[in-house]
């Protein structure tokens, strides 16, 4: 083991991490003081974390870094900043074209970090000797309240993490090291009295300041949430196909953000307001061949089409309806339904209904019968 300072062991970290195009980095002890744990039980008992039942499995384990692995001793947490050089808000505003959250555009940030992470965790093992494990939103790990004691930024009343220097478009990595390295001052609250982030969310989806309901977040409802997202929130969705980032894009500190460097993190032309009567022509092999290395993937493209059917039904388009009808038919039960509710809102009653007079008495799935009769159709009886 090398016989150097933490303070120069820091250092070297750092510089190490620079080379590989980490950064900012910054270092904390590998414990989170009890509050945030009191937080995070609270969320949990109020079933704001909705069907995520990971996040409520062995909250000792996640709630506190040590209890995830006992002997770490430091936190380095490491940003990357992914962030689009400008507002994206404008492209909500193309109701035939889909959104897709700028995070999502091009490579799975998952790979992208890791790999960099894992790099620099290995130097720090063989340099040091140390133990090390390396966390990209992968385990029951805490990051954000992580970060913010490692002085990176702070949890504005979005819950998301904000920096002075870059803003809020960060991804966040991190690495437990039984290396006792000298810690960063923590960050603290500059969110003052503005709200911005609170009056911009579409669904309410913020019960308090710093308290997010997922129930009601758009990113969990088109990206986590894998059923018929609830009929009183579609009309909120617009055009978002994939994720949400109103609340992040408010927020005036991106006035600090810059354009993010890593080409693999630069949108891709095609996932920037693609057309959605294209993406909802997509089976399920060329859903895979377009997202592949994508975020968006990961859904599956029958939660994706999903998504996009709502986004069609909140166009107002009438000349989309063509897209929407060719899915009554589909095998996918969730797509079925989402095309039932997207042509009751692009088409008069009368065509709704002799629609219905060919589909629903063939149709076997419950909730989707039931999507064709909360749509102003009538009673039907059951398929025999």
């Amino acid at each position: 083991m090398s016989a150097a300072t933490p303070a120069a062991i820091a250092a070297a970290i750092r510089e190490r991490a620079a080379t590989l195009g980490l950064g900012p980095l910054r270092f904390a002890a590998a414990t989170l003081p009890a509050e945030v744990s009191a937080r995070y039980r609270a969320a949990l008992a109020a079933g704001h974390h909705g069907t995520m039942d990971w996040l409520a499995r062995e909250p000792e384990r996640r709630e506190r870094p040590e209890g995830l692995w006992p002997v770490a001793r430091t936190a380095i947490v490491c940003g990357l900043n992914y962030g689009p050089g400008h507002d994206p808000r404008p492209e909500l505003e193309a109701p035939d074209r889909g959104y897709i959250s700028v995070y999502a555009r091009n490579r799975d940030y998952h790979d992208v970090l890791k790999g960099r992470l894992k790099e620099l965790a290995g130097w720090i093992a063989a340099k040091f000797g140390a133990e090390v494990k390396v966390f990209v939103d992968t385990a029951p790990l805490l990051e954000k309240p992580l970060a913010q004691a490692a002085g990176l930024g702070w949890q504005g009343k979005h819950t998301n993490l904000v920096s002075r220097e870059l803003g809020s478009w960060l991804f966040l990595g991190e690495i437990l090291t039984t290396l006792e390295l000298p810690a960063d001052v923590p960050e603290t609250d500059h969110c003052g009295r503005c709200r911005r982030c609170l009056d911009a969310c579409p669904t309410d989806a913020f019960p308090a300041p710093y308290r997010l309901d997922a129930r009601r977040c758009i990113s969990y409802l088109t990206i986590e949430h894998k059923g018929p997202i609830p009929r009183e929130l579609r009309p909120a969705l617009g055009n978002r196909i994939y994720g949400c980032d109103d609340c992040l894009a408010v927020c005036p500190w991106n006035k600090f953000a810059v354009a993010a460097s890593e080409l693999k993190l630069k949108a891709r032309e095609d996932l920037v307001r693609p057309p959605l009567a294209e993406l909802a022509a997509l089976d399920d092999a060329s859903f895979r061949q377009r997202f592949a290395g994508s975020p968006v993937k990961r859904i599956g493209r029958d939660r994706f089409v999903r998504n996009v059917l709502i986004a069609l039904g909140n166009s107002g388009d009438a000349t989309l309806a063509p897209a929407a009808e060719r899915l009554l038919a589909d095998p996918s039960p969730l797509v079925r339904g989402m095309a039932v509710w997207a042509l009751s809102q692009l088409l008069p009653t009368e065509r709704l209904q002799a629609l219905a007079a060919v589909h629903l008495p063939l149709e076997t799935d419950p909730e989707v019968r039931a999507e064709w009769q909360a749509c102003a159709v009538g009673d039907a009886p059951d398929p025999g």
